[in-house]
């Protein structure tokens, strides 16, 4: 080391101190000189009031505070910049701070206490909250006079004390007080969501009712909905409580019934109900409650006038759907019958496509049934099963029932169902022929037919429970399978106590064969979807327990666990008791089991924690190939659907398993991004989904084919058609690609293109439990597509009926008819916590109702001639006339 440097001087260290002294001196002097006139002689003015605070004589001081509080609180400043009083006097607030400890107890000491407050926005160092300990200690003068940035300066520290405070249990009393002035002014500043979050982190959400009025009710419930999804349970819970009475006090009850379906409450639903006596209001909320699909039964206490509790009894039993959903098709000039043909077209494909095309097989035959029914669906008409032919050999349904072998015909019987959906009295009329077979397969195709066709709709005959109760008794397994999923999709979501002492005894039966009780425990479930129900839990826990290992080897042996958990469908920590029974099941099933109910508790959740235990489970590398993994990686898609933000990075997540997951992941990512994106053709999705249907792995490719119909699903998207029929020309040799294509096709067109299956309505906010569980019953039985879905249990893909809704804006006049007005179409916009009226759409288009809605689209009036009395136009919507309307001259 060089001594030099060691040797200092210290008459050289004085004369260092004195020049950077001067260098300062010279330095703040041009800052002066940089000075406008005004500001320099404001600088002074404050330099004067900080001398003048810890003057001797009281009267001079509290003038000099009172000026200096004058000051600070006129002044303004843009958003960028700090405000000039705070900016001069930053030098002098550690002089300020040291005479306030030495002032003694005063009304001048807590004025100084409010200045130091303020000051210390800009000055207290990271962490010291001292802009909240001199608040505490100042005036109980109003907070708000200092301006909107201090008031949210302070939100920020109390919400950290809070914390702190609750931590060492100390009180909070004088926090709580602060509180409620922080909220009003909040709430009269239209910052609502800035008071929400505050309330929210002192948990004293409640107080929120006190501040809200008719100007600004809306945006704070706005902001409470869509923070709910974000939040973990029972606080998201909380916060809905707090939007739906909100909501009911304010009197926008369409919205408060909303919360009431999300929350799964009957009896809010029927004080909402029981709130409004208007007739015209109430049958708007049987369409909303219909569209839910929920059961709900309209008594004296709603409607004390038999013919008008009718009348909204029909219309949550959804018997107007096939009506108006007929008129939707006529209007869009869609009622000509389609044959397969017409979807597959052959001729705009290579010439060996059309060789294929014209082999006469089974199982090409079998997959145009299916298109033919999806296509047709709800049409009352078709080109294979309904027309009578011209010549005198009767009607053509029996000479295409003949052309499908063995359990083919049970799918060709059913599909009947399928094109009469929603139409009961008709469909059945139809059905009734194949009764009377001697085929059994025949026969149980005309039950799940029944079953198809009662889908979704509620009648005061029961006609389902008549005429399948009697089949379920039957020797022939398939005749009794029909029955049991025709009562699954009939009552799905009903809770019918009737059919689960029909089905419990079949499970209970020792010599029942195993393809009977997978389809009892999914026809019990789905039955009970999400009611927690104890008794059939119980039933299904010990058929479970009774299985043998060679029984639980088998595909279907996976329903089981399935329908174990469909039954605590979305509701979360109920899971947890029968989850820690299924830790005693068989090895073999154990952790399928745990797997499979945890994705149903939690799905439409978007439980972040979740998803992360799942990507854990789909990390590992095993050494045999392991089943479980499967419902993992759908439960991942299950769970994240909830929300936007989590859907995309789910979808991330998916493509980094594609990547570095094991074979029997690799089969069930397509499957799971077929969920997320279901009926809403992201295009990034449909890319990597036509990547993966050239897979070398088949199974891969035929998930991926059978994805790309579920994303595309009745919205005739030009691309993915274009998609399947290349892909039906490259795998013409191969038959079992061949007939996933095709299904792919039927889905694609599916009700020509006015269905969807998305299981979220209403913007995107309910969840219809019965939709989601018939796609994740198909989605399960496409783990393993070779057995079930390409083996003889192929009727397993009209579960799709539980999630097929017409995508219709249908505009009634007060008498429920059709009536045509303008409306503008365009891309849902998210406007939550914007501030002034922000547009809720964008690049819309004008058209006359009935309309078409896409994944994302949201409607609005473009006529102040008629108010809509619900504020989401989807599906049936009433309008009545303003009476403040003037035509224009």
């Amino acid at each position: 080391m060089n001594p030099e440097l060691n040797n200092t001087n210290p008459a050289t260290t004085k004369d260092d101190a004195a020049s950077k002294k001067d260098q300062k001196k010279k330095k703040d002097e041009k800052k002066d000189e940089d000075l406008s006139e005004e500001d320099l002689a404001l600088k002074q003015q404050l330099e004067l009031y900080v001398e003048r605070v810890s003057d001797a004589d009281l009267g001079l001081q509290k003038v000099a505070l009172e000026s200096m509080r004058q000051e600070i609180r006129t002044s303004t400043s843009s958003m960028t910049s700090v405000p000039k009083p705070l900016k001069f006097l930053r030098p002098h607030y550690p002089m300020l701070k040291s005479h306030y400890e030495t002032m003694p107890e005063s009304d001048l000491r807590r004025l100084l206490a409010d200045i130091l407050s303020v000051l210390a926005m800009t000055m207290s160092a990271e962490g010291e909250l001292e802009s909240l300990k001199y608040r505490l200690l100042g005036s109980d003068g109003d907070i708000c006079s200092w301006g909107h940035e201090y008031v949210r300066n302070l939100t920020g520290e109390v919400a950290q004390e809070y914390a702190k405070r609750v931590n060492e249990e100390v009180p909070t009393d004088d926090l709580m007080e602060l509180v409620v002035q922080i909220v009003a002014f909040h709430m009269k500043h239209n910052a609502e969501p800035e008071a929400v979050d505050l309330l929210m982190e002192v948990e004293s959400l409640e107080k929120l009712v006190k501040h809200v009025d008719k100007t600004n009710f809306k945006r704070t419930c706005h902001y409470l909905t869509s923070s709910a999804r974000y939040l973990p349970g029972p606080d998201d819970v909380a916060v809905l409580d707090i939007a739906y009475t909100l909501y009911s006090k304010f009197e926008e009850f369409p919205r408060a019934l909303q919360i009431a379906l999300y929350l799964d409450k009957i009896q809010y639903v029927r004080d909402v109900f029981t709130s409004v006596p208007d007739r015209l209001r109430q049958k708007q909320f049987c369409y909303i409650v219909a569209r839910q699909g929920t059961s709900f039964e309209i008594d004296d206490m709603i409607c004390d006038d038999d013919e008008d509790r009718e009348a909204l009894q029909d219309i949550v039993n959804n018997t107007k759907l096939s009506e108006g959903y007929l008129t939707l098709a006529r209007d869009i000039e869609v009622m000509e019958p389609k044959s397969p043909e017409d979807i597959y077209k052959a001729h705009l494909i290579d010439g060996r496509a059309s060789l294929g095309a014209n082999v006469d097989s089974a199982r090409q035959n079998l997959a145009a049934t299916f298109v033919n029914a999806f296509v047709n669906a709800g049409f009352g008409q078709d080109k294979l099963m309904t027309i009578t032919s011209e010549s005198s050999s009767g009607d053509s349904s029996g000479n295409w029932l003949f052309k499908n072998k063995e359990h083919g015909k049970a799918s060709a019987a059913a599909s009947l169902g399928m094109i009469h959906l929603w139409d009961v009295d008709t469909g059945l009329a139809q059905i009734d022929k194949y009764f009377h077979s001697n085929d059994n397969h025949v026969v149980a195709g005309a039950l799940l037919g029944v079953g198809i066709v009662n889908c979704g709709i509620k009648n005061d005959c029961d006609p389902a429970m008549a005429l399948l109760a009697d089949y379920l008794d039957k020797e022939d397994s398939s005749i009794r399978i029909g029955a049991i999923i025709g009562l699954a999709l009939a009552y799905a979501g009903t809770q019918n106590e009737q059919i689960r002492d029909k089905l419990t005894p079949i499970l209970g039966e020792p010599n029942a064969p195993l393809d009977v009780v997978a389809f009892t425990t999914i026809a019990l479930s789905l039955v009970y979807v999400g009611s927690c129900n104890e008794e059939v839990a119980q039933a299904i826990i010990f058929t479970l327990m009774d299985k043998s290992e060679s029984d639980l080897s088998e595909p279907l042996s996976r329903m089981l666990p399935l329908g174990l958990g469909l039954l605590y469908l979305g509701k979360q920590d109920s899971v947890e008791a029968t989850a820690e029974v299924s830790k005693t099941f068989n090895e073999k099933i154990q952790k399928y089991c745990d797997m499979t109910l945890l994705s149903c508790a939690y799905a439409g959740t978007g439980n972040v924690l979740k998803v992360q235990h799942f990507l854990g489970e789909c990390a590992q590398h095993l050494e045999k190939s392991e089943t479980f993994q499967g419902p993992a990686v759908l439960g991942i898609a299950m769970v994240a659907m909830a929300e936007e933000l989590g859907l995309d990075m789910a979808i991330r997540s998916l493509e980094h398993l594609l990547q570095y997951g094991e074979q029997n992941i690799r089969r069930t990512v397509p499957l799971a991004l077929g969920l997320l994106c279901i009926s809403n053709p992201k295009v990034h999705v449909m890319d990597t989904l036509s990547r993966l249907s050239h897979d070398a792995d088949t199974e891969v490719a035929m998930a991926a084919v059978i994805s790309l119909g579920l994303i595309g699903a009745g919205t005739n998207n030009a691309r993915i058609a274009g998609m399947l029929r290349n892909l039906s020309s490259y795998y013409y040799k191969e038959a079992s690609l061949l007939f996933c294509v095709r299904i792919a096709q039927g889905f694609v067109h599916m009700g020509k293109g006015l269905m969807t299956l998305a299981p979220y309505h209403s913007e995107r906010f309910l969840l219809s439990p019965t939709a989601l569980a018939g796609l994740v019953v198909l989605l399960h039985s496409c783990l393993d597509m070779k057995d079930i879905i390409l083996g003889k249990y192929h009727y397993v893909l009209y579960f799709v009926v539980l999630a097929m809704q017409p995508r219709m804006l249908l505009t009634v006049d007060e008498n429920l008819k059709p009536l045509s007005v303008p409306v503008r179409v365009g891309q849902a916009v998210d406007v939550v916590g914007q501030a002034g009226r922000p547009k809720t759409i964008t690049g819309f288009q004008t058209h006359s109702t009935p309309v078409l809605l896409a994944a994302g689209d949201r409607a609005e009036l473009a006529t102040d001639k008629y108010i809509p009395v619900s504020p989401i136009l989807e599906g049936f919507v009433i309008l009545k006339e303003n009476p403040d309307y003037r035509e224009e001259a």
